[in-house]
């Protein structure tokens, strides 16, 4: 299938691109294996494996408690695996710290929109473009001379990515003056202000309206192949709209995998699911 990238060399949307790139079960853009995560003596997450296929959108769902937030703080460094790999573009990250990601061109949002409230929403999405470049707080206390150059470049791709998610016009608010599907907006236009390998998105359609949802999927469907998506996401329609590959956690355990059209008469997933929402 071919969409319009957002990432396109021609440097906005509209160049037609193929989606997935490679085989959605060999070719790996991150790799999770054999992950065990023992939290408090309760084994959170159980043998995990899983791969995220280079150029796809992929889903990972499961009922509350099954491990998927776990499994993102895995992969973020915010938690340490007991035992396993993870690898991203074939290297372990098993010990990246949790700041050194976006130079590897490994992007996250969170549940809660993370936004630095005394910012504004320019300066917010200028600092997801800063933690990939070599500007740091040494160059600009030394006011290197290419500091001032990287800055207006940083600020240039800040204001174009906010256009794009239409929120120039609020540039200059601070997020606390925002409602909170634009609040959410904010937040994943600088997670992708650094181009990202690789983008985590945990909730993205949390405390939004059908609307919103409809924005966000087709934003979602113009980010790939340049940017890889591992989408963690209980709003089932937006998952079986958007998602390339699915795999499926319960009670720490990977217990399916595949295409939408799989997952929805996955036995399996379906008893998993008992008492919670329906798999559409």
């Amino acid at each position: 299938m071919s969409r319009p990238s957002l990432f396109s060399q021609a440097g906005g949307i509209g160049v037609s691109v193929d989606r997935v790139t490679c085989d959605l079960q060999t070719c790996a853009m991150l790799e999770l294996a054999g992950v065990d995560v023992t939290v408090s003596g309760l084994k959170i997450l159980d043998g995990v494996s899983m791969k995220v296929p280079a150029g796809s959108i992929t889903g990972l769902i499961g009922p509350n408690g099954a491990g998927k937030t776990t499994a993102f703080n895995v992969v973020s460094g915010f938690v340490r695996a007991d035992s396993g790999m993870i690898t991203f573009k074939g290297k372990s990250i098993n010990h990246v710290k949790t700041h050194q990601l976006a130079k590897l061109g490994i992007a996250r949002t969170l549940q809660a929109v993370g936004l630095f409230p005394t910012l504004t929403v320019l300066e917010n999405v200028m600092l997801g473009a800063t933690s990939r470049n070599k500007a740091g707080i040494l160059s600009d206390a030394l006011a290197l001379p290419w500091v001032d150059k990287e800055q207006r470049v940083i600020r240039e791709k800040s204001v174009e990515i906010l256009r794009r998610f239409a929120l120039d016009g609020v540039m200059d608010a601070m997020p606390g003056e925002l409602p909170y599907p634009t609040q959410k907006k904010v937040a994943l236009a600088r997670a992708l202000v650094s181009e990202p390998d690789l983008l985590l998105l945990d909730e993205p359609a949390g405390g939004v309206g059908a609307e919103e949802i409809r924005e966000l999927s087709a934003l979602l469907q113009q980010l790939t192949p340049e940017c890889t998506v591992l989408l963690v996401e209980h709003h089932m329609e937006l998952v079986m709209e958007v998602c390339d590959l699915i795999w499926v956690l319960d009670a720490g355990k990977i217990i399916a995998s595949g295409t939408p059209a799989q997952i929805r008469s996955n036995q399996d997933v379906l008893a998993a699911y008992l008492g919670e929402a329906e798999v559409p």
